[in-house]
């Protein structure tokens, strides 16, 4: 009887004992993970609303919701060189970037194996148009596409090469052509789409590598008309500075996405924390902040928070407008697309 306590006792001190490790090693793996890291590629021109605003708040968030620190390891290129740069091997969790073609770079090299296209707003983050910056006071005049034609105007815009905001100028002028020749005619003129692209091309002074970079080279004195994202123009102005612009009444809608990158991910081992930041920028939080830096919200409440910052111009379109990417990308920038052709008889 005694024998039989005895082996009851010690059973149950045992179980006790595996119970109380059991809670000791969860206890201490929760210890463990003190800080985790995301990497994120982002094209240069949301820079400053990640840095200032978004980044700080999710640290924020996340730390009260799990007790850990999030560390971001932070690079801003030109949106083709970021995505080209990914496939290259940095291990960027996320990519944040200008265009669904780079983007689909990603997809193509399999480092995205998810539909990253079925999250909310088709994956895209912030929108934008593109708009043009001008000299104070306007001393060229200048109103329309047609103005940026004259050979007394120097224009300034980014090379499409390594620019995803430079394709969405290059976007910009062919489909307002189009757009305009519809409102003039009923139907949309190709060829006069085309002539447009190639006269403004003729007057380009400089194309530099990113949007970023031919702000600032506009910004140096250069050029009477810089093309670029009306958010670049806007954060000048939030920033204090005399940057006037202009949305032309034909313009096209930008839609910036933002990915994970699912190969880098599952190396890294943080898809939980990553998943966290992605769903943070739909937030409203993120939506706000993106629209005090210029861009145009997808979120729609806060869109009609911001509605008389951003007016609609009256022949806005979409990349749907001018046929898509797959389109648009053999048909403008491939070997023998509009631009290309354009830029080689040119000699740019």
């Amino acid at each position: 009887m005694k024998r039989t306590k005895w082996i009851v006792f010690i059973a149950v001190m045992f179980i006790i004992g595996l119970v109380f490790v059991g809670c000791s090693g969860k206890k201490a793996a929760n210890q463990e993970v003190k800080k985790v890291t995301i990497t994120l590629g982002a094209y240069t021109v949301p820079k400053e609303a990640y840095q200032k605003e978004i980044i700080p708040a999710f640290k924020k968030m996340w730390k009260e919701k799990t007790g850990q620190d999030v560390e971001f390891k932070e690079s801003y290129v030109a949106s083709g060189a970021q995505s080209r740069a990914i496939v290259g091997g940095f291990e960027a969790d996320i990519a944040a970037l200008s265009l669904e073609d780079d983007v689909a770079r990603l997809v193509k090299e399999k480092l995205i194996t998810h539909d990253w296209k079925s999250k909310k707003y088709n994956g895209f983050i912030t929108r934008s148009v593109v708009a043009m910056a001008y000299r104070p006071g306007n001393p060229k005049n200048v109103k329309t596409w047609e103005d940026l034609t004259s050979d007394k105007i120097d224009v300034i815009y980014p090379s499409p090469k390594t620019s995803g905001g430079a394709m969405w100028i290059v976007n910009a002028i062919y489909g307002a052509g189009l757009k305009m020749s519809e409102a003039k005619t009923g139907k949309q003129d190709p060829a006069y789409a085309r002539s447009l692209l190639e006269r403004i091309q003729k007057r380009v002074k400089v194309m530099d590598e990113s949007g970023r970079a031919s702000v600032t080279t506009f910004e140096n004195g250069i050029g009477d008309i810089l093309l670029t994202y009306e958010n670049e123009a806007l954060l000048r102005q939030k920033q204090g500075k005399e940057f006037p612009c202009m949305v032309p009444d034909a313009t096209i809608l930008i839609e910036n996405p933002a990915a994970i990158v699912d190969k880098y991910v599952e190396k890294h081992g943080n898809r939980e924390v990553v998943e966290a930041f992605l769903e943070f920028l739909y937030s409203k939080e993120s939506q706000r902040s993106f629209a005090n830096y210029g861009f145009r919200p997808v979120d729609e409440e806060i869109a009609k928070e911001f509605q008389s910052k951003y007016a609609v111009p009256p022949m806005l379109f979409d990349m749907n407008y001018i046929g898509g990417w797959d389109k648009i990308r053999d048909g403008l920038y491939g070997p023998e697309g509009i631009w290309t052709q354009i830029v080689n008889s040119l000699g740019k």
